[in-house]
């Protein structure tokens, strides 16, 4: 999906850190962390550093000892070979304690609040595909869940983004929900393969629909949503197509079987694979 760019708006992590925080990458995150940690650790190491005499233990002038003094208080290791040993030390070791209790918790609460978001985990094909079904031509896409689990009472939304002009000239981005043939499905468990009956009132309806479309800057959202048995909670989804991705008098490529055994399978190997029509629409 296409990122979106705002113009004339500062974002910084600290204004909503909360969300940022949850927003990154799991590798972005372990950085961050990372980089506090060495960062919180060099800072009171300075501090210590400036009492030559306040750890005992610790080499006189040593920024290397006070560095790891520091990283042993924060972290509540505390091996023994060195302790403070003056008042001014005392104090930067009471505070940074305290800072690293708090840090512990938040660490903690924010690493947890990451692993417990709910994700989805549903491929999308990466086309679209008309062709006729009984006789009748529609528009197909399908989804698979990757996990392999239940997901119940999945609902899916295909919306229609079009760049709109009215008769005052102003421009604006509107969304027309495209209907389904079936948007709803009891277990979402291997494959779901949703149709757009091509009539009439279609969008995608007459010579030259594709092109009027791709003219006027649509694209194609879909959005998923359906309760996972196996965390317990509600999950999203969504994919954005462009109209190059439609692909005209074709279907897709049959990935799902039985083995010997009864078993149900799906080639995700082949989930992609869209093949020509026995016979062209008219």
């Amino acid at each position: 999906m296409a990122p979106l760019r705002a113009i004339g708006k500062q974002d910084a992590p600290w204004e909503d850190f909360y969300h940022w925080i949850l927003y990154i990458r799991w590798s972005y995150f372990f950085l961050f962390v990372a980089g506090a940690f060495l960062a919180i650790n060099v800072l009171f190491g300075f501090l210590y550093h400036l009492d030559t005499q306040g750890i005992t233990g610790a080499r006189p002038g040593s920024f290397e000892d006070a560095f790891y003094f520091s990283v042993q208080t924060m972290a509540t290791i505390g091996y023994g070979g060195m302790s403070p040993a003056t008042r001014y030390t005392h104090l930067l070791v009471t505070a940074e304690a305290l800072l690293g209790i708090v840090t512990t918790a938040l660490l903690t609460g924010v690493t947890f609040a990451k692993f417990a978001r709910p994700s989805a985990r549903v491929l999308f094909s990466e086309k679209l595909v008309i062709g006729k079904r009984d006789g009748v031509p529609q528009l197909s896409m399908r989804m698979a869940n990757f996990r392999g689990n239940n997901v119940a009472e999945a609902q899916l939304k295909f919306l229609l983004l079009r760049n709109v002009v009215t008769a005052e000239g102003e421009r604006f981005r509107r969304p027309t929900e495209v209907p389904l043939v079936r948007n709803t499905t009891a277990v979402f468990t291997l494959s779901w393969t949703a149709y757009h009956v091509i009539d009439e009132i279609s969008p995608f309806y007459g010579e030259g629909a594709l092109q009027r479309l791709r003219d006027e800057g649509a694209d194609l959202l879909v959005v998923l949503s359906g309760y996972d048995e196996t965390l317990g909670q509600t999950i999203f989804a969504r994919y954005r197509y462009r109209i190059d991705d439609v692909v005209v008098n074709a279907r897709f490529v049959d990935t799902v079987g039985v083995d010997d055994d009864g078993a149900r399978t799906i080639d995700f190997s082949r989930f992609h694979d869209v093949e020509p029509e026995p016979r062209t629409l008219p």
